[in-house]
């Protein structure tokens, strides 16, 4: 597949690139920084600005997919939406945050008073993401949250999958950026979510 990914030199961004190139897609590396990209096989680097909506599509249209893995604050969510559809790219998926995840019904984790204060601003931006594409009509969206606790570690391919509610274990809430990447491309690949919001973890 010939697949757009926007931030692919941030931390969860350079996993799925790893991970997308490992399974033979053409990838686009979108980045403000291009010399940063990782000569991989299968992947173009091209600088590209999250504000700009026009320029943005521009380099989007033609791909069959596109991914974005980038922070909320550091970009808008409506001009990322509004790049994907100018560019006529049918489907899009999202790198998102675990604070809109229930941990009860009803209630979400960025809503409890022991989530970590410097967090609360990034995720309520992601959940306002959600939201917008929950009222999205014409794309087929999917937006993956990840664990709590979301760090670098390994490839295990080991995981569950779950929908609206924060998975935890005997160790806590937690992925690997690399094992979100495997469970982002089996996504991409052979699509169970569509116009869905899912979530992985241990």
């Amino acid at each position: 597949m010939r697949i757009a990914l926007i931030g692919a030199t941030g931390n969860a961004g350079s996993r799925i690139l790893a991970e997308l190139s490992r399974r033979g897609h053409a990838v686009t590396a979108i980045s403000r920084n291009p010399a940063k990209t990782p000569a991989l096989p299968g992947v173009t680097a091209r600088q590209g600005d999250v504000f700009d909506q026009a320029g943005l599509a521009a380099i989007l249209a033609g791909h069959d997919a596109v991914i974005s893995a980038v922070h909320f604050l550091a970009s808008d969510a409506k001009t990322l939406i509004g790049a994907v559809k100018t560019s006529g790219v049918p489907r899009y998926l999202v790198v998102g945050g675990a604070g809109s995840l229930e941990v009860a019904p009803g209630k979400r984790l960025v809503d409890q008073p022991d989530f970590p204060p410097q967090y609360h601003a990034e995720a309520s931006a992601g959940a306002a993401f959600l939201d917008l594409l929950r009222a999205e009509t014409e794309l087929d969206w999917t937006f993956l949250s990840p664990s709590a606790l979301f760090t670098p570690g390994e490839r295990t391919g080991k995981f569950r999958l779950g929908t609206d509610q924060l998975l935890v274990n005997e160790k806590g809430s937690g992925i690997s950026f690399e094992d979100y990447a495997i469970a982002l491309a089996d996504e991409l690949e052979k699509p169970a979510h569509s116009r869905q919001r899912f979530t992985v973890g241990y």
